[in-house]
């Protein structure tokens, strides 16, 4: 029997994630909005169809009957990475648009996608909002954290999924995908042909010292982490307000990398010899950044023999604070950082095992490093690892593009979301539907298992 084509709205579109995995299924999409002016025009040239613009400005009764709204609504203001504010900023705001098209057009299915902090955020209060916002339009819905590196595409970028659906028989039935246990190399998605290196000299520099000093510690002891080594020799104190101490006070202590305090004239000067952290600490510092600074001085103190003074005095000349910052992620593994994943990354240089290709981002200061090569992470294995088909064009830039993939679903785990969600109708529960033209039910007749009828 010849599967029915389904309609399907693309909203937030981005490069279109949603619009291929639905398509590779057989299904149309019948309308697009995408905010950005350059992503449009990419739309347009890789489908081959109008994308429209801000969602907000666009009248519902122009948007076409649809049987499915995609949406990868704005995740920045739910991140952790970003401000949090969630429903109170204007990108929050956006789930609200999508509200109002489910309520106009009652598609069948939907599918969306977001940070999986969507689901703590705010306490709860967030996801409460949503959960009763769809149940109040008649929604059955159902939700999974997955990530690429489920499916064996090699990247750790684990995301909320949500799918609905206007038959509680096809969202009971949904087989959401599994979390396998296995190595996968990055050599899947890699360009294996010699390319020359593009890493800055002082990127290169900064990665040898953090290499001679994670050499010099003994093979048993791995590095306190997160390493913030301005704290090396630190004495100032950690559980009152900083802003408020007095110039007095500040000259009892020491600041970074033990520098006296009592050689400052001015409280601007002693600021200059502290961490970025205590400069835009408002308050009493939080418990989790007492200890972290606690931990640091006293790995410092416990281990400063392994610390060669010349390595030292290289990482307090790094120009930027994130680099004498330190991650080590690999416990137990060989020290080598050519065999590794690097990513300079405002928390601190971060070094991750091979098979761990983190969450591509939107900051292009943050491209993941290939070890092996010394390297950055190229722009067609980024699409690799996002799963975007070859035909799809790009933007021109490097740093467009990696804000394009770090914005992107994973057009993989939306084809196997879309397939379960699309195909659960016909699992466990044999129906009988009478649809509308949008594939909406007018009437319904349910023939149960045998194991479900009643006695």
């Amino acid at each position: 029997m010849m599967t029915k084509i389904l309609k399907f709205i693309d909203l937030f579109a981005g490069i279109g994630g949603f619009h291929i995995a639905l398509d590779r299924l057989g299904h149309k999409c019948v309308f697009a909005s995408e905010l950005s002016d350059e992503l449009r025009v990419l739309y347009q040239e890789n489908f081959k169809m109008k994308c429209h613009g801000d969602i907000t400005k666009i009248d519902i009764k122009n948007i076409p009957s649809h049987d499915i709204l995609c949406a990868g609504f704005p995740c920045q203001t739910f991140s952790k990475a970003g401000n949090q504010k969630g429903m109170q900023e204007a990108r929050g705001k956006l789930f609200d648009e999508i509200l109002k098209i489910l309520s106009y057009h009652k598609p069948r299915y939907f599918i969306l996608e977001n940070v999986r902090n969507l689901l703590t955020h705010d306490e709860g209060n967030t996801w409460e909002y949503i959960s009763k916002e769809l149940e109040k339009l008649g929604y059955y819905f159902d939700k999974k954290i997955l990530s690429p590196h489920y499916i064996n595409i090699p990247q750790h970028r684990e995301r909320i999924f949500i799918v609905g659906s206007l038959n509680s028989f096809e969202i009971q039935n949904v087989e959401w995908i599994n979390k396998e246990s296995y190595y996968t190399s990055i050599d899947n998605i890699l360009n294996h042909s010699e390319i020359e290196t593009d890493l800055e000299p002082e990127k290169i520099k900064v990665l040898n010292v953090w290499q001679e000093f994670i050499n010099d510690l003994p093979p048993n002891l791995d590095p306190y982490r997160p390493l913030w080594s301005m704290e090396f020799g630190a004495t100032y104190p950690l559980d009152i307000d900083w802003q408020n101490l007095s110039l007095i006070e500040w000259q009892k202590y020491k600041g970074n990398y033990g520098y006296s305090l009592a050689l400052c004239n001015s409280i601007e000067d002693v600021f200059n010899h502290l961490p970025n952290y205590v400069k835009t600490q408002k308050g009493i510092p939080p418990k989790w950044k007492q200890n972290y600074i606690k931990n640091n001085r006293d790995f410092y103190k416990n281990n400063k023999k392994f610390i060669k003074p010349v390595i030292l005095n290289a990482i307090k000349s790094f120009k930027q604070e994130s680099w004498k910052k330190f991650e080590w992620n690999c416990k137990g593994l060989n020290r080598d950082f050519n065999n590794k994943l690097i990513q300079f990354r405002g928390s601190g240089v971060r070094i991750k095992r091979d098979d761990y290709l983190p969450s591509l981002v939107t900051v292009s200061t943050q491209i993941p490093i290939i070890g092996k090569y010394m390297r950055y992470l190229l722009i067609e294995e980024g699409a690799r690892a996002q799963s975007l088909p070859k035909y799809i064009k790009l933007p021109n830039t490097r740093s467009a593009s990696f804000r394009v993939l770090g914005n992107m679903v994973n057009v993989e785990l939306v084809y196997r979301v879309a397939s379960t969600l699309l195909n659960s109708s016909k699992k466990n529960v044999i129906s009988e539907i009478n649809v509308d033209e949008h594939g909406n039910e007018c009437s319904q007749k349910v023939k149960r298992p045998s194991s479900q009828i009643a006695v």
